[in-house]
């Protein structure tokens, strides 16, 4: 029977995931369109110290990428860990359960393994029917602070109301949509994420019979960039980042599409003289995320479960904030793909924790490297890496990551260059240690032909056809089923 605000997996589904479990629990803390604006990854002024602490007793991967810079074919290549290139998911509107009916996520592996999993929040795209309810023994629907603007038929749980008093609060002339920032009137402990905590924490207080896996996903700093006053108010001195005018010069056709996506937005912020005031809203909202990871910590460390679970942290995606004028995420640039990533906890195993890793890794990668530590079984289906052999050792070598977005477009990363290649052939390149804002592309220049190469023998050779969009199927929340159209 599904509510409004949480489900149960079916118990069918339990009786036929019964298979006995021995290993560590995991917690799995998710954040939304958090960038590498994070103090343990370099930003010289942001206020992170909850992450950071974690980065300290664990092991931060300071060269951690997204397998796709856009939340769900971000989060499908995670939970399924598969690229998007094998999958076909490769934007928001592409329901992975039809396009993939045989695949085990991440939550339902550990199911079938005989963990008891439960999760909160966003974990899964957040729309309706990107998170069936057989994945899940408990589960905690997203709670929206934005209620009024919430379409019913994305998000049947939620109740819609009319638009506050004051809004949009960000000031913008006429501005409508979900790019609004500023500060909402109710209590910090009310905004939606920290419902997501809250479930969290009452479920780490709980004894349980069996090792857990729980997810907690919150939805800051995405946009709407709604947080309390005194958050706000630690930013009043944000500065804009460098934005070159003629930085889109040198790239190809289409990493300049990609550029210009949703740019009526970043043209209306800058013209209305509102730049500082959405980085601030950004800044202020990765500290308020900050601030709930550290709830969820403290509440991990109370309870009788902290030394026999394995804490991974991340970021399903970067995000611009007006570089080469661009807001949001999908391109294959640098602030699009990096994001932080950490593994922590005494049951991980770590050795030389608190030393950053910086060796390009994906998040991919995760599912492979909890399937590794928990003790489970490999999934023939990743297509990660197990991280272990680097949580281990921070010396060892590893091999270039990559990113994708839409069909054929890919970056290829190392430890000091990013080679982007289009579907229609478009080149860039770009020596990161030298020239970290990415602002000079080399692909043009002969002395580079080897190297491009090189990087481009890791390019996936398969690249399947984009699934159906989810328009194309009459979806029924009430029983989880899609009926192709």
């Amino acid at each position: 029977m599904l509510s409004r605000r949480s489900f149960l997996g079916s118990a069918a589904a339990a009786a036929a995931y019964a298979a006995p479990a021995a290993g560590p629990n995991v917690l799995f803390i998710s954040v939304d369109d958090m960038n590498d604006w994070v103090g343990c990854l370099g930003h010289p002024t942001i206020k992170t110290p909850n992450i950071d602490r974690l980065a300290k007793r664990g092991v931060l991967f300071a060269g951690a990428h997204c397998a796709s810079p856009l939340c769900n074919p971000s989060r499908t290549a995670l939970l399924t860990g598969m690229r998007a290139s094998s999958t076909g998911v490769y934007d928001n509107d592409q329901y992975w359960r039809p396009a993939l009916p045989g695949v085990e996520t991440l939550p339902m592996y550990f199911r079938k393994h005989g963990y008891h999993v439960v999760g909160a929040g966003k974990v899964f795209h957040h729309v309706a029917g990107f998170n069936p309810p057989d994945q899940w023994d408990e589960f905690q629907l997203q709670e929206f602070d934005d209620p009024w603007y919430r379409r019913d038929e994305w998000y049947p749980w939620n109740k819609k109301i009319p638009a506050p008093k004051g809004h949009p609060f960000n000031g913008l002339q006429k501005f409508q949509g979900e790019f609004d920032w500023g500060v909402l009137s109710k209590p910090e402990a009310e905004y939606g994420d920290q419902r997501a905590v809250d479930f969290g924490a009452k479920f780490l207080n709980r004894a349980h019979a069996k090792p857990f896996f729980l997810a907690v996903g919150l939805w800051h700093p995405h946009i709407p960039m709604f947080a309390p006053q005194n958050y706000f108010d630690m930013y009043r001195d944000a500065k804009i980042p460098d934005s070159p005018a003629d930085d889109l010069n040198d790239v190809p056709e289409a990493g300049r599409k990609f550029a210009a996506f949703r740019r009526n937005e970043h043209e209306r912020i800058v013209a209305e003289g509102k730049w500082k005031d959405a980085v601030q809203a950004y800044m202020a909202c990765i500290t308020f995320a900050d601030a709930m990871i550290g709830r969820l910590l403290d509440a991990l460390d109370a309870s009788p479960h902290a030394r026999n679970t394995v804490i991974v942290f991340w970021s399903d995606n970067g995000w611009h904030l007006g570089e080469k004028q661009h807001w949001h995420k999908s391109t294959l640039w640098q602030r699009s793909t990096h994001v932080p990533m950490i593994f922590a906890g005494e049951a991980a195993g770590l050795k030389q924790a608190g030393t950053a890793r910086r060796q390009p890794v994906s998040l991919l990668d995760i599912y492979p490297t909890l399937v590794d530590l928990c003790g489970l079984p490999a999934n023939p289906r990743n297509e990660g890496t197990s991280l272990r052999p680097l949580l281990a050792s921070a010396g060892k070598k590893w091999r270039p990551t990559v990113s994708t977005y839409l069909q054929n477009n890919h970056a290829v990363i190392d430890e000091q260059w990013r080679y982007i290649r289009y579907a229609d052939g478009g080149e860039e390149l770009y020596d990161r240690r030298a020239d970290p804002n990415e602002y000079k592309n080399l692909a043009g220049e002969a002395r580079h032909s080897r190297r491009k190469q090189e990087m481009a023998k890791w390019i996936p050779a398969k690249n399947v056809a984009p699934a159906p969009d989810r328009s194309e199927f009459d979806f029924d929340f009430a029983t989880h089923t899609y009926k192709r159209k």
